[in-house]
């Protein structure tokens, strides 16, 4: 493995769908064995770090089989869908066996060859906190799982199942579920708590790390001892001293030190998770706000310590979540791409993304329905992640800034964003305006003041291919005034004028 860069890019891709289109598309099957290379070449030219190939572990007969039961359910997005387009859940593994439908463990190595040639690294899943109903394991080794008993199975069998044990042995066994719902019915509830269980997850992940360059934890939190205890203690479980994560992160990576640790996470337990070694955990609350709008809420969020928001990932969309073109519509999904990924720490980008797909896809089918490209909304990704692929946007210095509303001295968010990046050689501006208003402002720079007094400044907007002449000193005393037309965003490139060169107006290039 090769280290990681600070705020990498990763690209979601459901894998088994994905491979579906591949195969529709060039009229052969398609596995991991055999993507073509100009496949490759585009997912390339995007300009990520790394692939999230979601769901490449095998899936059994036994998630597929209680999948089919809810196939009604998934004629929402796909009207025509049929019993060979059921696979059952990809967070239901029957064990972590690349799936023989993709091409097995050898496929799996020639796509990761694939990327590296391509300088990408390759993702997987890991799911802690439960399996599929008839994974080994259950019945080889019981200790490794939530029991109950006959009379929980009789009263309450939303979260209980019968099995056996490979000699025979009758058990009760929990479903996998999180404190606040029902359980997953295809799923059985490992014991964070188990000895062996911990034992058999080190031995898991230390095979993935052969095979790949990190891990997407599901619903990482839940193996919190607090809050596995709120969720099982009633049963009888008692935590150890030891947390899960500390118990495993740290081994994993002294035989794989670049091997990176992604948590899903939830209920504000981020900084929690970062401090068991996690090296990014989902930024849901900036996702929420940006759904709502709330433009205080998310200057309150970027205003949090450094050190925690490099290691935050954000998005605006992943296969848990509504499309971005339809939680946000096509118009303000751009600026809020803009601030996810010009924004310290880690990008998660998915596949549709870059051209407006709205059908969001169950984890159980494998197939997907025809939607019409949005070019332009394709070419704006074009542009957006060829401007922060720049090696500022890496090592830079970031700073949020200040916006004021109307004349300068009156303070206020509004409905502008604006933060800002430079090292000694380069300076760069993103401002947002994140409403389907126009509007006005003035962004403070004062914390620039070295930098541009002294100077004339040459002010290009990348996203929109404008230039602007501005005064270094009038731009520390008085700030940039900023016109912004509804969920605008622009990336200022602060270029010093050369004496006899500078430009009068705003042009157009």
């Amino acid at each position: 493995m090769t280290p990681w860069s600070n705020n990498p890019r990763i690209y979601e891709i459901n894998t088994r769908v994905w491979l579906h289109s591949l195969s529709q598309q060039y009229g052969e099957d398609i596995t991991l064995n055999n993507v073509p290379e100009a496949v490759l070449d585009d997912l390339a030219a995007w300009q990520v770090e790394a692939i999230w190939l979601m769901g490449v572990w095998h899936r059994g007969p036994a998630t597929r089989a209680s999948a089919l039961n809810y196939i009604h359910e998934y004629r929402a997005v796909l009207p025509d869908i049929a019993q060979e387009d059921v696979i059952g859940s990809a967070y239901a593994i029957h064990d972590y066996a690349v799936d023989p439908a993709l091409g097995g463990r050898r496929a799996l190595a020639t796509f990761r060859r694939q990327l590296q040639r391509r300088g990408l690294k390759l993702i997987t899943d890991f799911v802690p906190n439960h399996v599929a109903v008839d994974h080994a394991d259950v019945s080889d080794h019981p200790d490794y799982f939530i029991l109950g008993n006959t009379h929980l199975l009789h009263h309450d069998p939303t979260n209980f199942f019968s099995a056996r044990t490979r000699s025979g042995q009758e058990l009760v066994v929990a479903h996998g579920r999180d404190p606040y719902f029902p359980g997953w019915v295809d799923t059985a509830q490992l014991n964070a708590f188990s000895p062996g269980y911990r034992a058999a997850a080190l031995n898991t992940l230390k095979d993935i790390a052969r095979q790949c360059d990190g891990v997407r934890c599901d619903m990482a939190m839940l193996m919190l001892n607090s809050v596995f205890s709120r969720t099982w203690g009633w049963i009888g479980v008692q935590p150890p001293g030891e947390e899960f994560w500390t118990c495993i992160i740290p081994q994993v990576k002294a035989e794989y030190p670049d091997f990176l640790f992604i948590a899903e996470a939830y209920w504000s337990m981020e900084y929690t998770l970062q401090m068991q070694g996690f090296d990014y955990t989902y930024d849901k609350v900036m996702y929420d706000r940006l759904v709502k709008g709330d433009v205080n809420g998310l200057y309150l969020h970027m205003g949090a310590d450094l050190s925690y928001l490099k290691r935050n990932i954000r998005f605006i969309e992943n296969h848990d979540e509504p499309r971005a073109a339809t939680a946000f519509g096509i118009e303000r999904s751009r600026v809020a791409a803009t601030l996810i990924c010009t924004m310290p720490g880690a990008v998660l980008l998915h596949e549709g993304q870059f051209t407006g797909r709205k059908a969001r896809l169950p984890v159980q089918i494998t197939r997907q329905p025809y939607e019409t490209e949005h070019t332009a909304l394709r070419e704006f990704y074009q542009k957006l992640l060829a401007e922060t692929a720049d090696g500022l946007y890496r090592t830079g210095t970031w700073s949020l800034l200040r916006c004021y509303l109307g004349d300068a001295g009156h303070e206020g968010a509004g409905n502008l964003i604006a933060f800002g990046w430079h090292n000694a050689e380069q300076c760069r501006l993103v401002v947002m305006n994140t409403s389907e208003q126009w509007s006005q402002g003035w962004i403070d720079l004062s914390a620039w003041a070295d930098r541009l007094k002294g100077k004339t400044w040459l002010l290009y907007d990348v996203m929109h291919n404008q230039y602007s002449e501005e005064i270094g000193d009038h731009l520390v005393a008085e700030g940039l005034r900023v016109d912004m037309e509804a969920y605008q965003s622009s990336i200022y490139h602060f270029l010093a004028v050369k004496a006899g060169a500078a430009r009068k107006t705003r042009v157009k290039a």
